[in-house]
């Protein structure tokens, strides 16, 4: 079992029992999916072990700490491993992240709410005024107009319920069309599916609905003339959860980014930020 690290400074005294929480919630999901098989038997031991890495990587995104340094000064891990190793151990780690991840989606599903909400939100991977020179991402981030004005990153699209339980979750470069990645958002879903007016498309409502299974209602523009019913009324005003949901990713859980230096390392934030968010 994981032996729950302990920070000397008098400061951090009251972040321990958060982080020994977090390190309980890996530990039992350890279990659950079997973590040790991915262990290698021989060789020197790990400095930290796959639960007290994952458990770190989701304690930075849970306060919200902006870089792996500070993490690694705030539980003066000098004397287990040097900065370096603890940066190269998140990223080797955040496989399990993923595996994590998709279990708990997987269970959200099987109990979701019967009213859903689709949408997508922009993920710069950089500021824009270094978008030219930016090397990290350039085969995958794209240029996009955005709420905010363009931008140059990723797309991520999202399915949850009126829970806030995540379903489905899927990145794209930031180019991509909303409309085109919502059967594969939604595949194997089922229920009242809300969407705002970017997703207008008689097409692909059509192609969306199933007989007593699932149908998509689109947020009609102000200035087309579509009869609603006062209960689509009440359904459209529940999409601030989702909303609230990317607001909270960006502001508290890390999500958006442009330290990290490699593909990888991207990755490794986005999983670990999705993650904080649906464990913690």
């Amino acid at each position: 079992m994981a032996t729950p690290l302990k920070p000397p400074t008098t400061t951090m005294k009251a972040v321990i029992p958060l982080y020994n929480e977090i390190l309980k919630v890996v530990s039992f999901f350890s279990k659950q999916l079997r973590f040790d098989k991915y262990k290698k038997k021989l060789g020197r031991p790990l400095a930290l072990t796959m639960n007290e890495t994952l458990a770190l990587g989701l304690f930075k995104k849970k306060n919200h700490i902006a870089t792996t340094k500070s993490l690694h000064n705030i539980f003066n891990l000098k004397k287990k491993c040097s900065y370096k190793t603890l940066t190269v151990n998140l990223i080797r780690w955040a496989k399990l992240a993923a595996l994590l991840l998709f279990f708990i989606l997987k269970m959200h599903r099987k109990n979701s709410h019967p009213v859903k909400h689709i949408d997508s939100t922009d993920i710069p991977v950089c500021l824009f005024k270094n978008a030219n020179v930016h090397q990290t991402m350039k085969g995958l981030a794209s240029f996009m107009k955005g709420p905010k004005g363009t931008y140059f990153g990723l797309k991520m699209h999202l399915c949850q319920d009126l829970n806030r339980h995540m379903l489905s979750i899927k990145f794209t470069t930031a180019n991509v069309d909303d409309r085109e990645m919502v059967i594969p958002l939604c595949k194997d879903l089922e229920g009242i599916f809300l969407a705002d007016a970017g997703l207008i498309s008689k097409k692909l409502e059509r192609e969306f609905y199933q007989e007593n299974k699932r149908i998509l209602l689109v947020k009609p523009r102000k200035n087309m003339k579509k009869i609603i019913t006062q209960f689509q009324k009440k359904l459209y005003r529940t999409r601030m959860h989702i909303e609230f949901s990317f607001r909270d990713l960006k502001l508290f859980y890390g999500l958006v980014t442009s330290l990290p230096r490699s593909v990888n390392g991207y990755i490794a934030n986005y999983l670990y930020s999705l993650l904080a968010y649906q464990i913690i």
